[in-house]
């Protein structure tokens, strides 16, 4: 936000310094970027006027002025500006000014004699613009001190706003912050309802429901909108970083800085009626002010003349109702919108407006009716015209409505660590434009409906804060025995998780824990998705069901740039909607994903594809932190390759336990998030894998273990893990390891079954077993293979 000091001074009387100033302001969280003092030295120039013009005899590109300055006679002065021409008023730099770095002096310039210097706005330094002479009104009176008529001198002062306070993106937000942190009071505000000299009137029709609960119209005849902006009303709007275009425009614009509250102008002659706002339908289109074609569907809201879109809420008005020099009869609008229905609706188009950026912020629903009465008289004093009387269009019930807030003495004095007056507390709060009731035990505090950001206790402490001084609060060290934590040998920490994936050649990527909607309707993951009430833009309006979403997006990012390998993984939170209604149920996972070669490209070895049994070693060696045994069972999640994604299940517990998802992306949902290739990836829920089992000492055999080999044909239907448990229930405690050393399929082996050989480590704790020891369980484990899953023994 950029405004004018001396209209800041206008709004709310001070005697602080400029730099004085600035220091308040960052002191009370409005952060100051940027001071650009203007016209600081303008002594001796002043108001002049061009009286002829004529060619420098020995150069095209000069011309020889004379000048007059109100004084005795006229002042030659040569000037080489393209628009130097007889008539026009222009500052002028007498003889001994300092410009700059330059003292005008009298000179000769090709053999003329030149007594001064026309100047343009940045040699003044008063304006950016060096493309000719500072042109000023016909009626500037001549001679008049520069600085005196222009108001000068000032500053631009920029701020830096965090998202809460758009109340602040107007002079009178900023008024009474001021006026709260150096005791003054913001000054009364000329907004007087004006009466109508007419009955003209154009209907008013609302059809948007809760996001669009107010609008607010006034018809103005008989306007002269070629009159020029007057020169304070356009040099305000420049020193606020705003270019005067004409009259009306320039009134909306004076007033949403001056307010805050966004305006628009249309001539009411283009207009049929009724006035609408409603949701915009697919198909519809809308030739927007700055000439670009919009293309609109139901996530816009729209106004209407009639079955006509005129213009696009909340962000930019219509190319075929515009104002032109031509409008004789106006219709001013001013509104309220949800800022849910206006966020992210400019960015979609490409473009950004200041209309859009406050109203995605929150602007304060009882400021229309003052912004028609504050513009009506301006357009009134200027250009003249009779105005009719306003017509609202209310929904009260979808208004935010102001909720007392509780103030309690002995709280704020607990949560600062110091005692603030009674009076002092009274004061800010006032100041701030609160209505304040003083009782027993505290405040009972109304905010005004300005302020969004006020709704809690803490908030108001807060306020008083950062009005009173963070500097007047004492530093002191938190009270109390301190209590350390001892990490649990029952829990693998986050750290270690994070270390192992590291180790094992990840990256940790941190994504936003909001997602836009639609990416979640791609991985068919959007059921009880929670929406955000005011998010920061369209794409981030949905909390995160998953972590992969967001994951994948990253990894997508990285192979777009070149990136041939890439290995990201993430621990974070997902959050489903509660069925009761309360808060969101919030999970910890952890997620990775894959693509590229196996290893990184080296010269011993060769280069492979990373396959689902690289990334499945990932994981068992993540589960081996806690020492977790896992199962995989196939899946049927809708992100998942069939047949090449299964559900981990861990069960070294007294029952099994799903633990996640791990596999290759299904290529529909590639294609939707326009990747290539393969992706593997895995999801799992940290809750049900942090848990330790917690090794025990045991003594090692005295006793020599025995290896047998076993190899035979399964059906490839039959998983590993059901033949596993298999081989471990028919050996019984002899077995101390089982070994799968390999698995073929081809010549020899029946279709539909493949040849797998494994080595069966048997050991016992008292004695050395016997062959016949040996031979029973191996007999036994040959018998389960057979009796459960139709296996053979190779011969």
């Amino acid at each position: 936000m950029k405004f004018s000091e001396n209209w800041l001074r206008q709004h709310v009387p001070t005697d602080a310094a400029r730099e004085r100033l600035a220091e308040v302001l960052t002191a009370i969280g409005l952060e100051v970027e940027d001071v650009s003092v203007l016209g600081e030295a303008l002594d001796g120039v002043v108001v002049a006027r061009i009286v002829s013009a004529d060619r420098h005899p020995e150069a095209d590109r000069l011309q020889v002025c004379q000048v007059d300055a109100g004084q005795d006679g006229l002042l030659q002065i040569v000037c080489g500006a393209p628009n130097a021409r007889a008539g026009l008023v222009a500052p002028l730099a007498t003889i001994g000014t300092k410009v700059g770095e330059l003292t005008i002096k009298a000179a000769k310039l090709r053999g003329v004699e030149s007594n001064g210097m026309l100047c343009s706005a940045k040699e003044l330094g008063i304006d950016a613009d060096a493309s000719g002479l500072l042109e000023l009104p016909d009626d500037a009176p001549v001679g008049t001190p520069l600085a005196e008529y222009l108001g000068l001198p000032d500053a631009s002062i920029e701020i830096k706003l965090t998202p809460n306070r758009a109340d602040c993106f107007s002079l009178r937000g900023i008024a009474f912050d001021v006026a709260a942190a150096v005791g003054s009071e913001v000054a009364a505000l000329d907004a007087q309802p004006v009466p109508a000299a007419t009955d003209a009137v154009l209907p008013v029709v609302l059809g948007a429901g809760a996001d669009a609960p107010r609008y607010l119209g006034r018809v103005i005849e008989g306007v002269d909108a070629a009159a020029p902006t007057p020169l304070w009303m356009a040099e305000r709007l420049r020193r606020c970083g705003v270019r005067p275009v004409s009259l009306l425009v320039d009134v909306t614009q004076y007033v949403m800085l001056e307010l805050g509250q966004p305006m628009h102008a249309f001539d009411r002659d283009l207009l049929g009626g009724p006035v609408g706002v409603r949701r915009a339908c697919a198909g519809e289109t809308l030739k927007l002010l700055d000439g670009r074609e919009a293309a609109l569907d139901d996530e816009f809201l729209a106004i209407t003349d009639g079955d006509r879109v005129v213009a696009l809420a909340g962000v930019m008005g219509g190319f075929d109702t515009r104002v032109t020099d031509a409008t004789r009869n106006v219709f001013l609008e001013a509104a309220h919108f949800a800022p849910a229905a206006i966020i992210g609706r400019s960015r979609r188009l490409g473009m950004h407006t200041d209309a859009a950026h406050r109203f995605e912020r929150g602007v304060d629903p009882q400021l229309p009716r003052t912004a028609i009465e504050r513009a009506t008289r301006l357009i009134l004093d200027i250009a003249g015209g009779r105005p009719g009387p306003v017509i609202e269009a209310v929904l009260e019930a979808h208004l935010p409505q102001a909720q007392p807030i509780g103030l309690r003495r002995a709280r704020l004095s607990r949560v600062l660590g110091l005692d603030v007056p009674d009076a002092e507390v009274t004061r800010i709060l006032r100041a701030l434009g609160m209505d304040v009731t003083v009782g027993e035990d505290g405040w009972r505090v109304v905010p005004p409906s300005r302020r969004f950001d006020i709704a809690i206790e803490e908030d108001l402490i807060e306020e008083v804060a950062r009005i009173h001084g963070y500097d007047a609060i004492p530093t002191t060290l938190p009270g109390g025995a301190a209590r350390i934590a001892v990490p649990s040998e029952t829990r693998v920490g986050e750290d270690e998780l994070r270390a192992q994936m590291v180790a094992r050649g990840y990256f940790e990527a941190v994504n936003f824990a909001f997602v836009d909607q639609a990416l979640l309707h791609a991985w068919q993951a959007d059921a009880g998705g929670v929406p955000l009430a005011n998010p920061l833009s369209a794409e981030l309006g949905v909390m995160r069901t998953q972590l992969l979403p967001g994951l994948v997006a990253a990894a997508s990012r990285n192979l777009s740039r070149q990136q041939a390998r890439v290995r990201l993984f993430e621990l974070g939170k997902v959050f489903t909607r509660a069925d009761d209604g309360e808060a969101p149920v919030e999970t910890a996972r952890i997620a990775a994903v894959i693509q590229g070669s196996a290893q990184a490209e080296q010269w011993g070895a060769t280069v492979r594809a990373a396959d689902f049994h690289d990334l499945k070693g990932d994981l068992d060696s993540l589960a081996a932190c806690a020492g977790a045994r896992l199962e995989y069972r196939p899946s049927d999640a809708p992100h998942g390759h069939p047949g090449r994604s299964a559900e981990v299940v861990r069960v070294d517990g007294e029952a099994p336990v799903r633990l996640g998802w791990i596999g290759e992306l299904h290529p529909r949902l590639l294609r939707a998030l326009d990747l290539e290739g393969t992706l593997l990836a895995f999801e799992l829920d940290l809750a049900t894998l942090r848990p330790r089992v917690v090794p025990r000492a045991a003594p090692l055999s005295r006793f020599p273990s025995v290896r047998r080999d076993l190899a035979f044909t399964a059906p490839e239907g039959v998983p590993w893990a059901a033949l596993e448990a298999s081989i471990r229930q028919a050996a019984g405690p002899l077995l101390s390891e089982l070994r799968l050393f390999d698995r073929y399929v081809g010549k020899g082996v029946d279709p539909g079954f493949r040849s797998l050989a494994t080595g069966l480590i048997l050991q016992d704790n008292s004695r050395t077993l016997t062959e016949g020891d040996v031979d029973v369980a191996v007999a036994a484990v040959i018998a389960a293979l057979q009796r459960e899953h139709g296996a053979r023994i190779r011969s």
